[in-house]
């Protein structure tokens, strides 16, 4: 009678909720798999921003030379300042359009809707190599932006935007914000769904227009829906590669360089791994703690 005794006593002392040791052994797969192919490289990564190190060569002790260079040397500031420059494209604008074509979506029983979202939603299920190769061919000096500009007597206008020392970072940002205001625009519609009408029929009788019945309702129910959305495009426009690669290569000179690509650049191109370590691990700490930020705005908010 005394084992089972300490058994039931045993059971009792632990807290309710309080998961079994058992339960861990369910998750160690997916942990495993998560240590062996996100933190192992990242510690590698780690180690090698600590080195001067070309490649091929043996590597040499740098300390924090590689990430001192990343807060003194404009060639590796300067990416940095591009994709904080392209958060406006890639998360601000497609964030701010989301939020007024779901709103107009959800109020107004238009024909066609489905269609409309589907046509949105496109460009998520593309690859980015192909929306590079289109909008290249798009914003060429001979492309189809140009020619619709001369079409209409705005020739003055014409440039080569991706070639246009100005020009060129806008015109990518234009492309990702192309790009991510129809997943904004999915997520705000989903999120409106689950806001009662009740709400909105108490905003109309108090007298609340179109706007008012916006801010009072619309955009305090989808605080969640917000900083999904913002999380997954600023995380989007920190790690974007493939379409600078394919568009501009980082040019003209380097106006459109951002992180991901000199990362690539530093390390096959101009055999330079410390320094495109060092580069890596800043983008990694620039992206977690913008992400975090955002997670604690709203979780402050909902409190």
């Amino acid at each position: 009678m005394k084992a089972p005794a300490r058994a039931a006593g045993r059971y009792r002392r632990r807290a309710p909720g309080r998961p079994r040791a058992v339960g861990y052994l369910y998750v160690l797969p997916a942990f495993a798999l998560y240590g062996l192919f996100l933190l192992v490289p990242l510690g590698q990564t780690a180690w090698l921003s600590l080195l001067h190190w070309d490649g091929l060569t043996a590597a040499t002790w740098a300390g924090l030379d590689n990430y001192k260079g990343l807060l003194t040397d404009p060639s590796l500031r300067g990416p940095f300042l591009h994709a904080l420059f392209l958060l406006l494209f890639y998360a601000a604008l497609p964030v701010a359009l989301g939020l007024l074509l779901a709103s107009a979506l959800s109020r107004f029983r238009l024909r066609g809707a489905t269609f409309f979202r589907t046509v949105l939603f496109l460009p998520q299920v593309l690859a980015m190599v192909v929306v590079g190769v289109a909008w290249r061919s798009i914003l060429a000096p001979d492309g189809l932006l140009n020619d619709a500009l001369t079409a209409v007597g705005l020739e003055s206008l014409t440039r080569s935007w991706l070639g246009d020392y100005t020009w060129a970072l806008p015109a990518v940002g234009a492309v990702g914000t192309w790009v991510e205001t129809g997943l904004c625009v999915v997520l705000f519609l989903a999120g409106t769904q689950r806001i009662p009408r009740e709400l909105y029929e108490a905003a109309r009788m108090d007298g609340a227009g179109p706007v008012r019945e916006f801010f009072a309702v619309t955009l305090p129910g989808l605080r969640a829906e917000i900083a999904v959305a913002l999380t997954l495009t600023i995380i989007a426009g920190l790690r974007n590669f493939d379409l600078i690669y394919i568009t501009t290569g980082g040019g003209p000179g380097n106006a459109t360089s951002v992180p991901a690509y000199e990362v690539y650049h530093r390390a096959f191109e101009t055999n330079e791994v410390g320094s495109a370590a060092a580069m890596g691990m800043g983008l990694t700490l620039l992206i977690f703690t913008l992400t975090v930020a955002v997670s604690r705005l709203v979780e402050g908010r909902n409190r």
